[in-house]
């Protein structure tokens, strides 16, 4: 599965992941949404985040949300 990383423009700090580029399935409260890369089935994805939970939560919910820290 691609994966692609979102980042909300009315929450700095939050991200998402997707299984689509245009982010059909991510939250509405945190619009608009940039997609901003992807990963691809022989990545792994950042901040050391386990890919199978990653795609478990997009096939289950449509998404996987996750915050940066302060310091990133």
């Amino acid at each position: 599965m691609r994966i692609f990383i979102f980042k909300s423009e009315a929450r700095p700090d939050l991200r998402a992941f997707g299984g689509d580029l245009a982010g059909s399935q991510l939250p509405s409260q945190f619009k608009p949404w940039r997609a901003v890369g992807a990963v691809v089935p022989s990545q792994q994805p950042p901040y050391n985040l386990p890919r199978d939970v990653i795609e478990r939560a997009i096939k289950d919910q449509g998404f996987q949300l996750f915050r940066l820290s302060k310091a990133e």
